[in-house]
């Protein structure tokens, strides 16, 4: 259930058996190795050295671990950047070629490294697919970071001509559904089609989404691939991959994750915090400076579940300061704890700490690790410690089930729309969608994410923060579905090319809800209006659509000037508007209520979520706190009355 990222290329061979000895005293069970050892096992061109890796491979074996192994393909090694130098991506905010230098520096589009690239998967594959010290399989590594799943290069031009050739058939269906008679954009043919990027303003929104899709593809492609040289060789060995933020990798997580046996996620919960509230003020960010928000882990942690669609692994966890966010600060104590108990209570089968020992060299060694560089142990060693302890104390198993009635509806084209579209630069998909998901946890529900494509029959209420284009099959699921759709401004109005839908918005969604958005507009965020819900005050705020309603339909809240921003049409709902925490955390706890989903409030900063049948509370304010809710069953872990940082665990009543 523990494991721990390691490098014994970066250390003496003398140290090896010990620090193996001292991962099982830890209480880790797996060590993932070698994603960035190309240079070590292939020096040059066909001279492999792997007497190093199976030494290492060995003595971790010896000492009862099992190991992860890794595609080394995210660091092509200078001797092949040399031979090929078409692998470098071209940025396409620059037009300039990405060096070499650091890592990911390859282009999806370059058939020699794809050819590659497979080339050395298959190689390891082949040494390693059925050694008995080695459990799975990671791909490549954080796949699309920094960046990198796009590129303005001549290979991704030439290959996004063959992809729009295959999409579209001719060029003048292109020319329709993209609508080049706009600005004189009219193409003779699928040659003289241009990237979307360097542009002297903005280019065409369709030609912009088209290159995404596409993008996307090069990506999926690449991956699969991979994973299908690894279970030809490694039968009976899991694969997983370790994904940053959804938001990060401008892919379709969903097909990314399609042909794996589960997701990762690698969890640095103040980095990513950091980089994610970097605009809020003091007063609101500093709380949370050393813990992360009590949203932001979770909301990562859930969406891996849902493109996993089981269970997940942390392959990366945080255990102390990273090196690479605006601002770096270490966590508060007890914290490692407590991301590593809300990791598994949200659905992981395994945390694995990032790294084992901190790097006194390179570009990460400011990076803490589980040791230090002098090999002392840094302060995340004795957490790691108490979570070996209490995952028998608690029995913890990974068998048991999440099982949650509340469902968000996301998906990668609903970021892409809203990025190309901006209309208002106070419109961020993510932190939309993160308003909404954290006005569902501070009711204590239990959320999934699920694309359109997914499974609707257990949920009684679904979500969609923004769905700009939707299809004939979404709409059939939603009538054949017994939930409350909730939809947020944006939703419906856009077709599969990025036009307006031709019966105004929310198009399609008209089906569901007889409404028209007859125009939108997008206000400064200091600007915000009255929103009137239920006799109380909210905000509406940013993004303000203006509704057609017929009379069949309920009018739940109304703008300043008593137009409808808030309605509803049977077992649908449609809030035209940004708003504020306050009032998504009133309109759904409603909405629960009316279909009978318990929601609880719990002091500020406390957060509870249910696995099996145990009910985990994390306290993540700095100060001590009561969980109010009494006689739901036995506390295996801690007691109502909560330290700061600290962590609950409740086998409930009745189960």
């Amino acid at each position: 259930m523990l494991g721990v990222c390691y490098y014994p290329e970066h250390w003496p061979e003398k140290m090896w058996a010990q620090d193996a000895k001292e991962m099982r005293e830890l209480g880790l069970r797996y060590v993932r190795i070698g994603e960035f050892a190309w240079s070590r096992i292939e020096f040059s061109e066909g001279v492999y050295t792997f007497d190093w890796l199976d030494r290492a491979i060995e003595t971790l074996a010896d000492a009862g671990l099992e190991v992860i192994m890794c595609t080394p393909t995210a660091t092509p090694p200078k001797w092949l950047i040399d031979k090929y130098p078409d692998i470098l991506p071209v940025d396409i905010n620059t037009g300039t070629k990405r060096g070499f230098g650091s890592r990911r520096h390859y282009d999806f589009s370059s058939k020699n490294y794809f050819r590659e690239a497979m080339r050395i998967s298959e190689v390891l594959a082949k040494r390693y697919g059925e050694h008995p010290a080695i459990c799975g399989w990671q791909t490549d590594n954080e796949i699309a970071c920094h960046d990198t799943t796009h590129s303005g290069s001549p290979a991704a031009k030439k290959a996004f001509h063959a992809w729009c050739q295959t999409r579209y058939k001719t060029i003048d269906k292109l020319n329709t559904d993209w609508g080049t008679v706009f600005w004189s954009m009219e193409y003779q043919s699928f040659d003289q089609i241009e990237l979307p990027i360097l542009a002297v303003t903005e280019t065409h929104p369709a030609h912009q989404l088209a290159y995404r899709r596409f993008s996307s593809d090069q990506v999926i492609q690449f991956h699969n691939k991979m994973i299908a040289i690894i279970r030809q060789y490694a039968p009976d060995r899991f694969v997983t991959h370790n994904f940053i933020p959804m938001v990060d990798t401008q892919t379709d997580n969903y097909a990314l994750a399609e042909n794996l046996d589960f997701v990762s996620y690698d969890n640095y919960p103040l980095g990513r915090s950091d980089m994610f509230f970097k605009d809020k003020p003091a007063k609101e960010f500093k709380p949370y400076m050393r813990t992360g928000h009590p949203d932001f882990a979770s909301y990562d942690f859930d969406q891996s579940r849902g493109i996993s669609k089981k269970n997940f692994w942390i392959m990366e966890q945080q255990p102390g300061p990273v090196n690479w966010a605006h601002h770096n600060p270490r966590p508060e104590k007890g914290m490692v704890r407590l991301w590593s108990w809300q990791a598994f209570a949200h659905g992981a089968d395994c945390v694995c700490y990032f790294r084992w020992r901190q790097a006194p060299f390179a570009q990460e060694q400011m990076h803490a690790g589980v040791k230090r560089n002098d090999n002392s142990k840094s302060a995340a060693w004795a957490e790691i410690e108490q979570m070996r302890d209490e995952l028998k104390t608690v029995e913890f198993s990974i068998d048991a089930p999440i099982q949650a009635r509340v469902a968000i509806l996301s998906g990668t084209t609903n970021q892409w729309v809203s990025e190309i579209e901006r209309q208002g630069d106070s419109y961020n998909h993510q932190q939309i969608e993160f308003s909404y998901y954290s006005a569902l946890r501070q009711l204590g529900l239990v959320v999934d994410f699920i694309s359109i494509k997914g499974d609707f029959s257990q949920y009684d209420l679904i979500l969609a923060p923004c769905l700009p284009i939707v299809d004939d099959a979404f709409i059939e699921k939603c009538k054949d579905s017994n939930a409350h759709f909730v939809f947020g401004p944006r939703s419906g109005g856009k077709t599969d090319e990025l036009s307006l839908a031709p019966n105004l918005p929310p198009g399609k969604l008209q089906a569901l809800l007889p409404i028209k958005v007859l125009s939108t507009e997008t206000i400064r965020p200091d600007c915000s209006e009255q929103l009137k819900y239920k006799d109380k005050t909210f905000e509406s705020r940013c993004w303000r659509e203006e509704l057609e309603i017929t009379k069949d339909v309920i009018v739940d809240a109304r703008y300043h000037d008593q137009s409808p921003a808030v309605v509803r049409h049977e077992n649908t709902s449609y809030i035209a508007t940004l708003t504020c925490d306050d009032f998504l955390i009133e309109q759904f706890e409603h909405l629960a209520t009316e279909l009978d989903i318990a929601t609880v409030r719990l002091p500020k900063d406390m957060r509870i979520v249910y696995r099996g049948d145990l009910a985990y509370i994390f306290n993540y304010a700095g100060i001590a706190q009561t969980f109010p809710a009494k006689n739901m069953g036995t506390y295996l872990l801690g007691q109502a009355s909560m330290s700061p940082y600290d962590v609950a665990i409740i086998k409930l009543n009745n189960q």
